[in-house]
């Protein structure tokens, strides 16, 4: 059975940082894009991050570079999202996911794995 447990998330101040993991169990990561998407309340869900762990590719929404970086431990087959300067907008739900092949790394139906999500609050 494959399970993703996300973990980090809380209340922080604006300009804050949190880091968030998403360990795996059933599957192995590194043969795998994973994803990390957030969803605020009232909005759609949307692609935050997204690593292909075989080759340590990354993409980012245009909005979050420079702010947001994800990293992945495949000795622990766990993937980290790292957010800094964090915004009261960037409160949300946030989950990862896992896709065998995506080829549009932010479309949220090319994932086939996903984690029960994380709150993340930004207190202005």
């Amino acid at each position: 059975e494959v399970q993703l447990v996300e973990s980090g998330g809380g209340l922080v101040q604006t300009g804050g940082s949190l880091r968030l993991s998403c360990a795996a169990s059933g599957l192995t990561l590194y043969d795998y894009a994973i994803g990390w998407f957030r969803q605020a309340p009232g909005k759609k869900r949307e692609g935050v991050s997204c690593i292909s762990s075989s080759d340590g590719s990354t993409f980012y929404a245009d909005s979050l570079k420079g702010r947001f970086t994800i990293s992945g431990d495949n000795a622990k087959n766990t993937v980290y999202l790292q957010m800094n300067s964090l915004k009261p907008e960037d409160t949300a739900v946030y989950y990862c996911a896992v896709s065998v092949r995506a080829s549009t790394w932010s479309a949220i139906g090319e994932y086939d794995y996903w984690g029960q999500g994380t709150q993340v609050t930004v207190s202005s």
